[in-house]
């Protein structure tokens, strides 16, 4: 429940007043069983997702790292005290394909003592191998949910779609666009697509701050530095935001109901600014590791001291063990004392490579103690996309409009205080919203009225969008599996994304490359003809 206060000039709506979250779904009697492939951050946050809303089972888990495997599985499936059970734990995705069909086989065959199988998996590995996880796990014929981006190029993007499309009329998919599903968001879309709170919507600036030492973790030292072996900032950080935005300028109303206003047109300009060796600080001299700096940890901000070994950040010293540093150490719960903590640290820190180190060990590894203006990365560290949509005219509609014409930019930026708090202002032709990660401000210009609403954040992570999405995820897996529903049915009311819509908003995302490097404007239509439609034929 919702309070409210009102004025003549003001329209208060306090989400956090909120009496209750709400309730959890009714466990079915044989609810959906899913395993976790892949038990890094995001695997776990999903086991822990699937819990928390109660409706789902975490059966089973494939991780390489024994560590994180182990530890997935002692929280989720096995518990602290004992030890996997057949069919509960595997070194790779690759194993639970071979098991998965040695135990089909069995079943076929007679077999009463069969343990039961999985219903969906949830992938979670690094972004480069999710086409060849989809792919290969398609014959298996289970829901899935991917992890974003769906894969590091438009090429295998549709690779996975072909494997994908053939299940569809029985399956579930959903990709880990979490925006989506955050009750912020989720009000927001309410407002702007199907109140039209400030009628038809003209322009977007939408903004996603990084967070400067965020980004040097991620993109400069981290999995995701160099476009080559990942792929670019605005997919990797931001293929959410732009999904966002396309679901709130482009997609129906209802998932899987009338058509979408296709884009125009897109450009976009960026590049890496700051993060490389012409920016270094000269008193750094030729160091390439932070520890052995001569600037030492109280001369630069990004110093891997500063941010993982003091208390300014999130290290040791505020007795954090999770991200970042359980990046850094997988097993830092483990050390019993803060003293231990930080030696476990300054090792992983004091790892370097030189002119003699072999390329692929240098990309294969992450550096966090590598100074970031001597890495090896080359993804942008700000970039802005400009998204226009033309307007459209239908003789059914009584202006004979049926979407006006309107465009929309977004800002990728790395050099920020916030981190990851986006924030958008949306002019219509009735007023304007103003959204950020905490309230959503209308302004109405006819009553002259404002509004500030702040919807309930349900939880930490993302504003409750990964709650969310697992909650509708194995929701729309448990009205398919036990209630009789239809798959498309179950995909459009509790996933609400279409395949269609997940391919669409990455053509989007490579496009805009497309456009940056080729420093061009996209002409949306022969783009998606060109690079979508022609090899979907083929």
């Amino acid at each position: 429940m919702v309070s409210l206060m009102s004025s003549d000039a003001n329209e208060f709506t306090n989400g956090d007043d909120a009496a209750d979250d709400p309730p959890k779904p009714v466990r079915s009697e044989n609810p959906p069983r899913f395993i976790i492939i892949g038990a890094g951050s995001r695997g776990s946050r999903y086991a822990e997702t699937i819990d928390a809303n109660g409706h789902g089972i975490v059966a089973s888990v494939a991780e390489p790292v024994v560590y994180k495997r182990e530890s997935l599985g002692k929280r989720h499936i096995w518990g602290e005290n004992g030890k996997s059970a057949e069919g509960q734990a595997f070194e790779d995705w690759r194993g639970f394909l071979d098991y998965e069909q040695r135990r089909r086989q069995r079943v076929a065959a007679g077999d009463q003592d069969v343990p039961e199988g999985v219903d969906g998996a949830f992938i979670c590995v690094l972004d480069e191998m999710h086409r060849e996880v989809v792919v290969g796990l398609s014959p298996l014929g289970l829901h899935i949910m991917c992890e974003k981006p769906l894969a590091c190029s438009m090429d295998d993007c549709l690779a996975m779609y072909r494997a994908i499309l053939p299940h569809q009329s029985s399956r579930i998919f959903s990709i880990g666009h979490v925006l989506r599903y955050s009750p912020h968001n989720m009000m927001l879309r309410e407002l702007l697509v199907q109140d039209k709170v400030i009628g038809a919507i003209s322009s977007v600036v939408h903004t996603e701050p990084i967070g400067w030492w965020h980004f040097t973790h991620s993109y400069v030292r981290g999995n995701w530095r160099n476009a080559n072996t990942t792929g670019p900032s605005l997919l990797t950080k931001s293929c959410h935001d732009v999904d966002l935005l396309l679901w709130l300028l482009c997609s129906p109303e209802k998932a899987g109901q009338g058509e979408p206003h296709l884009p125009e047109s897109i450009s976009s300009t960026g590049g890496l600014q700051l993060y490389k060796r012409n920016r270094k600080p000269p008193a750094a001299g030729s160091a390439t590791n932070c520890i052995k700096c001569p600037l030492g940890d109280s001369g630069c901000k990004y110093s891997a001291k500063n941010v993982y070994l003091s208390s300014k950040h999130r290290g040791p010293g505020t007795n954090n063990t999770k991200w970042p540093i359980d990046i850094l150490v997988h097993d830092i719960e483990d050390y019993a004392t803060h003293e231990e903590r930080e030696a476990a640290l300054t090792k992983v820190l004091e790892e370097d490579y030189d002119e003699n180190t072999p390329e692929s060990e240098i990309r294969s590894s992450n550096w966090f103690g590598r100074c970031v203006f001597e890495s090896d990365n080359n993804v942008c560290d700000d970039q802005m996309v400009t998204v226009t949509w033309p307007e459209t005219t239908s003789t059914t509609s009584a202006d004979g409009i049926t979407h006006p014409a309107k465009r929309a930019t977004i800002h990728m930026v790395s050099q920020t205080v916030k981190q990851c708090d986006r924030y958008s202002h949306f002019y219509g032709e009735n007023g304007e919203v103003h959204a950020d990660s905490s309230e959503i401000v209308v302004q109405d210009f006819t009553t002259g009225q404002t509004r500030t609403i702040r919807p309930r954040i349900e939880d930490s992570g993302h504003g409750g969008g990964d709650l969310g999405l697992a909650r509708q995820f194995v929701s729309a897996v448990d009205m398919v599996k036990n209630h009789g529903w239809e798959a498309e049915r179950a995909q459009n009311e509790f996933v609400g994304c279409t395949l269609e819509e997940v391919v669409r908003s990455h053509g989007v995302v490579f496009a805009a490359e497309e456009a940056r490097l080729g420093r061009k404007v996209v002409d949306w239509r022969s783009w998606w003809e060109e690079t979508v439609e022609k090899k979907l034929r083929r």
